[in-house]
């Protein structure tokens, strides 16, 4: 529960039917919203949880099982967290994060899973064609990605958090270790991420895969992707992030983006029926500050 008591499923019920009437939404998204709406209620059955030996018996709802509902999100961050930290190797690791220029986020909203499987596709092959250059790292790394479509001020802001070892296997099936205590230079892993994303949207689009949404024509869409190319024009960030001698912090980083969606209750102040405000803290913050208080939005 929020702050107050309040959940996410109260404010959904109080007010996403009648939104949902004025407002076109894609399908990924009522999907979700009606998930958050039936999680725990007699909507979606029960189930019996009684001792075969004795007289205890107690009746659950079932819950719904969508990855953006804080209300089913808690056991399933931990049992997340635990495959990736089984499997984390005995070595040091980088924080690499991608993110999608805003340019992009009209097409994003109306296109999130195919958009998804692109950026994803382009990020392992970025990471995996530099890092197979002997300069870099002369083999295969591991990697472990998760996106994170949404800002902590809930502004559509997608990127895609990756936690790659600090060596990986050579041809030969070899260890080979990072040499040079850095990853990658980041203008050359913003320049080939650009690059492979941008040549991959147009045959999407031209294979039909991605639709464009109402506001943006054909013509308009190859204006936005020539733009997309000039780095001048407009920045794909790349952040390189320090070593981490082991990657356990930034694994259950993603864990917990994995499960809950963009919001949980534990951030829920209140709602008058208009507005909703909750915490927010802010992700650029430097580290010395970010143990300070969670700052309200409205």
């Amino acid at each position: 529960h929020g702050m107050g008591g309040l959940t996410l499923q109260d404010i959904f019920r109080q007010g996403y039917p009648a939104y949902e009437q004025t407002h076109p939404l894609p399908a990924h998204v009522r999907k979700a919203a009606q998930a958050i709406m039936a999680c725990r209620t007699a909507a979606l059955g029960g189930h019996i949880q009684a001792c075969p030996d004795g007289p205890f018996r107690r009746i659950w709802y079932n819950s719904c099982r969508h990855r953006a509902c804080p209300q089913w999100a808690f056991l399933q961050v931990e049992r997340w967290r635990e495959k990736p930290r089984a499997r984390l190797l005995a070595c040091d690791h980088s924080h690499v994060i991608f993110t999608m220029p805003h340019a992009l986020n009209a097409l994003w909203r109306g296109n999130m899973p195919v958009l998804t499987r692109l950026v994803f596709q382009r990020v392992k092959d970025t990471l995996l064609s530099l890092l197979a250059d002997a300069k870099y790292l002369g083999a295969q790394p591991g990697i472990l990605a998760a996106l994170h479509p949404w800002g902590q001020t809930l502004v559509l802001h997608p990127h895609v958090h990756c936690l790659v070892t600090g060596g990986g296997l050579t041809a030969q099936g070899q260890w080979q270790a990072g040499r040079h205590g850095f990853l990658l230079p980041v203008r050359v892993g913003m320049a080939v991420f650009r690059g492979k994303c941008v040549a991959a949207l147009r045959p999407a689009w031209e294979r039909q895969a991605l639709p464009l949404p109402g506001e943006l024509r054909p013509q308009s869409f190859l204006k936005l992707r020539h733009r997309l190319g000039p780095p001048k024009k407009t920045r794909w960030h790349v952040h390189i992030q320090e070593r981490y001698t082991h990657g356990t912090g930034v694994a259950t980083y993603l864990a917990r983006s994995m499960r809950g969606g963009a919001l949980s209750n534990s951030r829920l102040a209140r709602c008058d029926g208009e507005t909703v405000t909750f915490g927010s803290v802010d992700n650029h913050a430097s580290s010395a500050s970010r143990g300070a208080p969670q700052r309200q939005m409205t």
